[in-house]
């Protein structure tokens, strides 16, 4: 004759710990997603400033834009 014992063990508590724990491990990388973006949006600008001081691109947007407003 086999006896079991039911023990009343408490739940383990590790879910919320769990999804506690990884949101407080990516904290940081909103702000660093943000600094990369603001990084590559000022790159960018950059280039777009040295492309368009140039005098060839210049006088194309500035023709471009007296054709534009010519046609009216």
């Amino acid at each position: 004759m086999t006896m079991t014992t039911a023990v009343a063990c408490p739940e383990p508590e590790d879910g919320p710990q769990t999804e506690v724990d990884e949101r407080e491990s990516e904290r940081g990388l909103a702000t660093a997603e943000y600094a990369i973006v603001t990084i590559a949006a000022a790159g960018f600008a950059g280039a777009l400033m040295a492309i368009l001081k140039g005098g060839d691109v210049k006088g194309m947007l500035t023709s471009l834009i007296q054709s534009a407003l010519s046609i009216g």
